[in-house]
């Protein structure tokens, strides 16, 4: 007798981030909490729940004590103010490595970020039972040297985790097409390869990871598709008004509205039937300066969408199983000014009045047919960590460092100011 198809409960959190919820560990850890406990009225016992966390949730971790550096309001004088605050750790980075600051300070974090990210996601997933895709952060690659966990380059990847209901890792995926946002300009983060994508299968899918932007490009989604995936899942973080123009556009094209833009990502890739489900969460907020908004979405087979609906600003069309609405309706004009009253430093009485919210679909999928992937180094050594069987190196204060670096700075200023006398 062939085995039975499964039946999955997908769950998407659309929290709202402040900048108070990452300025402490227990801040983080509550947070993190209040998206499980809001995503429990729609677990399903019995069966197999997935709940899907929203992109760069972690990258806000570095502001972790810096209550100063919130203060200021804006994300580049946080992050000078950061800097300072860091710099006996930062600065080894800085001359050994040769990145720049803003890497330098968010890999002088990591290890202290890192653990505490991974400890609470695994502990909520526990906890709740569930298929945990933790959202993202960023985080350099590591290997297991005796009990201790090392740091493999200076690399800096926008990364996903995927923990079972025992709080097991099942795997990692990073990013491979970044932003303008998250490169050199922004918080400069490192793209992964192609060849690097897997798909994990699990009682909850054969799941494989498309982080926002990689949702658009058929290059991800096709690769996945052909390692036969299930359910696709597509962490957000849109950093600009919901009701704008795209950012990201071919050149010489004009921009259209971006929830026409975004039905080209997870809404595409199954209603197209390359993938059966996607997961798609966006968080909402203005974090500093900086403005997140978006309609959480789950998408599937057509004849599984009824009655038809779509994101604001588009025509309603099947396929989406679950859509959280946006702030509110009417005309395209209308809600290009409601965008802009939301976004940050607008100065309107609406101004970061979003819409947060909990959805859930349930999938119909295949029976299992895949095979684990092997775990990479990286995903050893995370285990291991997991585990409680090694450790990572604790960030000092290394002021000896700190003055010798101040004195190559001195130094190298020095030299420039008297090659420009020359």
């Amino acid at each position: 007798m062939p085995p039975a198809s499964r039946h999955v409960r997908a769950v998407a959190v659309q929290p709202q981030w402040h900048v108070s919820d990452f300025l402490s560990a227990a801040a983080f850890a509550r947070w993190l909490r209040s998206q499980l406990d809001a995503a429990r009225p729609h677990l399903r016992p019995g069966q197999a729940n997935l709940v899907v966390l929203t992109e760069l949730n972690g990258l806000p971790l570095v502001l972790r004590g810096g209550y100063l550096a919130a203060a200021t309001g804006k994300f580049k004088w946080a992050a000078a103010l950061l800097l300072i605050h860091h710099l006996p750790e930062v600065l080894p980075i800085l001359l050994r490595e040769r990145v720049s600051p803003i890497r330098a300070l968010q890999l002088a974090r990591a290890s202290e970020n890192v653990q505490l990210y991974l400890k609470t996601c695994r502990d909520l997933a526990r906890e709740y039972g569930v298929y945990l895709v933790s959202g993202s952060t960023p985080m350099p690659h590591y290997r297991l040297e005796s009990k201790r966990l090392k740091r493999v380059g200076n690399a800096l990847y926008n990364q996903t985790l995927i923990f079972g209901p025992q709080g097991e890792l099942i795997g990692s995926a990073d990013k491979v097409h970044l932003t303008p946002d998250e490169e050199g300009g922004g918080v400069d983060l490192s793209p992964s390869q192609l060849s690097e994508l897997r798909v994990f299968p699990t009682p909850a899918g054969d799941l494989g990871v498309a982080i926002s932007l990689d949702a658009f490009r058929p290059d991800v989604t096709g690769t996945l598709a052909a390692q036969g995936c299930t359910v696709l899942l597509q962490p957000d973080a849109n950093g600009s008004p919901w009701t704008g123009k795209e950012g990201i556009f071919p050149a010489g094209q004009t921009p259209r509205d971006q929830p026409l833009a975004w039905l080209e990502s997870s809404w595409q890739v199954t209603n197209a039937g390359q993938i059966r489900y996607a997961v798609n969460p966006m968080v909402v907020g203005n974090l500093l300066d900086l403005t997140f908004d978006g309609q959480s979405a789950i998408t599937g087979p057509n004849a599984e969408g009824l009655p038809p609906r779509s994101y604001v600003m588009t025509p309603p069309r099947s396929g989406f199983l679950a859509l959280i609405p946006w702030v509110e309706g009417g005309s395209d004009e209308k809600l290009r000014k409601v965008g802009l009253n939301l976004a940050a430093g607008s100065g309107h009485p609406r101004e970061n009045a979003y819409r947060t919210g909990v959805i859930h679909a349930d999938l119909h999928l295949p029976p299992p047919t895949l095979a684990t992937p092997l775990p990479t180094p990286h995903e050893v050594a995370l285990s291991a960590l997991l585990a409680g069987q090694a450790r990572l190196p604790r960030s000092g204060l290394r002021w000896g460092w700190a003055a010798l670096g101040l004195l190559g700075l001195g130094a190298w200023a020095l030299a420039g100011r008297r090659r420009k006398r020359i």
